[in-house]
């Protein structure tokens, strides 16, 4: 296996990440089908749920793997580098088996918080079942995160990226045969179909943990030491980084993880305090958790694929006092978000019914609520490459205010702005969006201006290009206004895809005319071969 470089790591972790994305998407198709908005929303609940929990077991501790590999690999301490990872797996266990006893034994309780005074919907005992179903993963994921982490802070970025292509195609194969044949074929309850769909999480991790076994024996980049041979001062020193390191990285991911979780929570409280239906509350509930989610899914993949390759570029070239190089990995980073997650948001904000409808057909709330929140990931997107930077950088402290900062607004803004969207005529559901913009926008203001003052980070090379940016998606609007006004979507699925085709290549072919210069200097790989362009 050969590594990566920095935007070459970058590309292939994207790549593989909207691949695994676009899959992900696509068999929401036939789910939604099988399960229905009811369905959904108990899907959303048990994966907000599990997610808090796999982000406290093995969140932290894979990425500060891959950041202490890389230390380790630029200082040429292989002893420890090993020593950290055998150390690493015995933690992970530790963690991995209290989470799943934590989240099987305090299911029902979990599910009460979920679900409060709402009635004729999804009940307590079923919500409790499925977090049990999908709680089995914690005792795998955790364990495949780590070979991925360590393997990734190695510059390995193809393995890892490949495993999470297979875990997603078995996952979603066990997720649609065992949902059809459940409900369509034995007619069990609604119930039992989404609890096999959440356990299929935990399938998927054990087949993508033996392709990634296999591939780390394969790249000879771990020998098996004996502890026994490593003093106390350096299991102090690596046990000290893991836990020192992993604390940062749980905090950025709980947090963005609480963001959704928190608002799923508080919408289902404010909407039913507002006297909206059951029905419309759950259905509200599953676009935000479940089915909206999977669409933003794209965008975010962009972020984490940067991030994959950020972390250990950053932190090697910081170890070795390259300011300059962290600044421009930095910048670079920050206009791919602006040149190509922003127009891919638009563009879907737009086009929000037309997408809404190949996907899962007519709704009125669907579209609605997915025009917004797909502009919000692009604060979302840019939270996580922001704190994943500050963590390479090891702004630790710096980590916890914004991140915690932006989550406390997010929290106390959520029912005010509810309530007051809805006494103004506003849609409520807005208002909780609005509270997460809020959040996000101070959160990443902190964090930016105190890297600008306190570490010298200068962002012209990224600010200078904003007016060609501003100009670019003024006329891409002003296109696709048009062509939505002169040709109508169509309501026929084959006709509808074709097209959202046309008006893509036409959105893509015409911006990237107008910053040719700019995308291609943008993903141009030129550290790898020429050293920093000033």
């Amino acid at each position: 296996m050969k590594k990566n470089g920095f935007m070459e790591g970058a590309i292939i972790a994207t790549i593989a990440i909207i691949l695994t994305k676009i899959i992900g998407v696509l068999y929401v198709i036939p789910f939604y089908k099988i399960i229905g908005t009811q369905g959904g929303a108990l899907y959303g609940y048990a994966y907000n749920i599990y997610n808090i929990f796999l982000i406290i077991s093995s969140a932290g501790i894979p990425l500060a793997i891959s950041k202490i590999t890389s230390e380790y690999d630029a200082k040429k301490e292989e002893k420890k580098k090993y020593a950290m990872f055998e150390i690493a797996k015995r933690i992970i266990y530790i963690f991995s088996i209290c989470s799943f006893l934590i989240c099987f034994l305090f299911a029902k309780p979990i599910a009460n918080l979920i679900l409060g005074n709402l009635t004729n919907g999804n009940t307590i005992e079923d919500v409790t079942f499925v977090i049990r179903c999908v709680s089995f993963a914690l005792l795998v994921v955790p364990i495949l995160s780590i070979s991925r982490g360590y393997l990734q802070g190695h510059n390995y970025i193809t393995p890892s990226s490949n495993s999470q292509i297979i875990e997603q195609i078995v996952r979603i194969i066990i997720i649609l045969l065992g949902s059809y044949i459940l409900v369509n074929i034995l007619n069990v309850p609604l119930v039992y179909a989404v609890g096999v769909s959440v356990f299929a999480a935990a399938i998927g991790a054990i087949v993508s943990y033996l392709y990634l076994y296999f591939k780390l024996k394969k790249s000879k980049t771990h020998k098996k030491i004996n502890l026994k041979n490593i003093s106390k001062d350096e299991k102090k020193e690596i046990i000290s980084k893991l836990i020192g390191y992993s604390i940062p990285f749980i905090v950025i991911n709980v947090a963005n993880s609480l963001y959704n979780t928190t608002d799923m929570i508080l919408i289902i409280r404010g909407l039913t305090n507002l006297g909206f239906p059951a029905s419309d509350v759950e259905e509200i509930s599953s676009i935000f958790t479940t089915w909206g989610s999977k669409l933003l899914g794209i965008v975010r993949a962009i972020a984490t694929g940067l991030t994959i390759s950020l972390i250990p570029s950053v932190v090697s070239a910081f170890v070795l006092k390259e300011k300059e190089k962290v600044n421009l990995y930095f910048n670079k980073a920050l206009q791919i978000l602006l040149f190509v997650v922003l127009p891919i948001t638009i563009f879907m904000s737009i086009f929000s019914t037309e997408i809404w409808r190949i996907f899962y057909g007519e709704s009125y709330y669907g579209p609605l609520i997915f025009k917004y929140t797909i502009l919000v990931t692009v604060l979302d997107s840019a939270q996580i490459l922001l704190c994943s930077s500050l963590q390479g950088l090891y702004k630790t402290k710096l980590i916890y205010i914004t991140v915690l900062t932006g989550l406390l607004i997010n929290l106390c803004l959520d029912l005010p702005l509810i309530y007051l969207f809805h006494n103004i005529g506003l849609h409520p559901f807005y208002g909780a969006i609005t509270a997460t913009v809020i959040g996000y926008m101070i959160s990443l203001s902190v964090a930016l201006n105190s890297l600008c003052k306190n570490d010298g980070f200068n962002y012209n090379q990224t600010i200078k290009l904003i007016p060609k940016l501003i100009g670019s998606i003024a006329v891409i609007i002003v296109i696709n206004i048009l062509y939505k006004n002169i040709i109508p979507s169509s309501t026929n699925f084959i006709l509808n895809c074709i097209y959202l085709g046309i008006i893509g290549l036409i959105n893509v072919t015409t911006f990237y005319l107008l910053n040719k210069r700019i995308i291609n200097n943008i993903l141009k790989d030129k550290l790898r071969k020429k050293g920093i362009n000033k």
